[in-house]
C-alpha cells in the first residue's frame, strides 16, 4: 500500500515549510504484515513543488539482526542543514522480522525505487540519489548498487534502484568464506556479496574504515577500492588510524563523526551535489 502523491505532497510541504530540517516519516513498503518507513529530513525552505535537491538514504548497521534508523539521524541533520534531502530507512532485520540478509537487500532496493519513483513528491532529483550506511547497512547500500537479483516480487523493475553515489561506513562488502557474514548466507554468498558483483559503471564511492576494525580489515577495503578502479569506477578509501568498528557514530571518542562528515561533504561537493562553503 502506498499513500497517494497528493497526500504525500501535503505532508512534505507542510513539514518542510515550517522547520529547518524536521524529520518526517513516510511509508514506502508493506510486506508480510510489516510497515517500513523512510525517516526524512528536508533543508530549510525546501519546496517540493519546485525544488529538485540531491538526496541520500542511509541504512543502519546491526549485523542484519538489529539496529535502528536513529543511528543515522545526526548525518541526516547535517546534510539537511547543508541543503540536501537526507533519509534514514527502516528495513527488515532478524530480531524483529525473522529475516535474512537477502530480505534486507530486497528492502534496500525497494527504498531506492520508491524514492526515485516519488521524486516529485519529495522534491528531489532522480538522477542524484545517494545510498549509504554502516556495517551491515553499508552492505545493503553497496549490494543495492551491485547485485543483479534480489528484487521484490511484483515491484516495478523499470524503475532503477541504482544509486548515483555511495557513502559507506565500515561496510560489509565481502560475504565469502574469507569475509564477514558468510555463516548467514553460506553457499549463496555470490548472490549478495558486493565484492563479487563489481562491474563497470558503478557509482562514485567513498568508504570510511578504521585501521583497527576487527570485522572489516583494511586489506578488504583496499581490495574493493582497487578492483573498482580497475573497472574504471571512482572509488576512495579513507582510513582512520587506531579506530575500531563503528568509530564513525556520533558520540564515539575522537569525534570521528565530524571527521567523516567533513570528508562526506568534500566528496559530495566534488560531485556537484553540495556547494562548497
Amino acid at each position: 500500500m502506498q499513500l497517494s502523491n497528493a497526500v504525500l505532497f501535503a505532508l512534505f510541504f507542510t513539514s518542510a515549510s515550517l522547520h529547518a530540517y524536521e524529520q518526517k516519516k513516510v511509508l514506502y513498503k508493506k510486506i508480510d504484515g510489516h510497515e517500513l518507513h523512510l525517516h526524512c529530513y528536508f533543508p530549510e525552505g525546501h519546496d517540493p513543488r519546485t525544488d529538485r535537491k540531491p538526496v541520500i538514504v542511509f541504512f543502519f548497521g546491526g549485523g542484519w539482526v538489529g539496529g535502528t534508523p536513529k543511528q543515522f539521524y545526526p548525518q541526516c541533520e547535517y546534510l539537511a542543514h547543508r541543503g540536501m534531502v537526507a533519509i534514514s530507512a527502516e528495513y527488515r532485520v532478524k530480531s524483529r522480522h525473522k529475516t535474512t540478509p537477502f530480505e534486507c537487500v530486497k528492502d534496500g532496493k525497494s527504498a531506492l525505487r520508491w524514492i526515485r519513483q516519488n521524486s516529485t513528491v519529495l522534491g528531489i532529483d532522480p538522477k542524484r540519489i545517494g545510498a549509504g550506511g554502516g556495517s551491515a547497512g553499508g552492505h545493503v547500500a553497496a549490494a543495492v548498487a551491485t547485485v543483479p537479483g534480489l528484487n521484490e516480487e511484483n515491484e516495478n523493475l523499470s524503475v532503477s534502484c541504482m544509486p548515483n553515489a555511495l557513502v559507506l561506513f565500515n561496510p560489509v562488502y565481502d560475504n565469502s568464506p574469507d569475509g564477514f557474514g558468510h555463516g548467514k548466507v553460506k553457499n549463496r554468498y555470490q548472490e549478495i556479496s558486493p565484492m563479487h558483483n563489481l562491474k563497470k559503471g558503478m557509482p562514485p564511492t567513498i568508504v570510511f574504515l578504521g585501521a583497527n576494525d576487527k570485522l572489516i580489515p583494511v586489506s578488504t577495503g583496499e581490495k574493493f577500492r582497487d578492483e573498482m578502479r580497475k573497472l574504471g569506477n571512482r572509488s576512495e578509501l579513507v582510513v582512520y588510524p587506531g579506530e575500531p568498528h563503528g568509530f564513525f557514530n556520533q558520540g564515539r571518542p575522537g569525534d570521528c563523526f565530524s571527521k567523516t562528515m567533513e570528508e562526506t561533504d568534500r566528496f559530495l561537493v566534488s560531485l556537484g551535489w553540495l556547494v562548497d562553503q
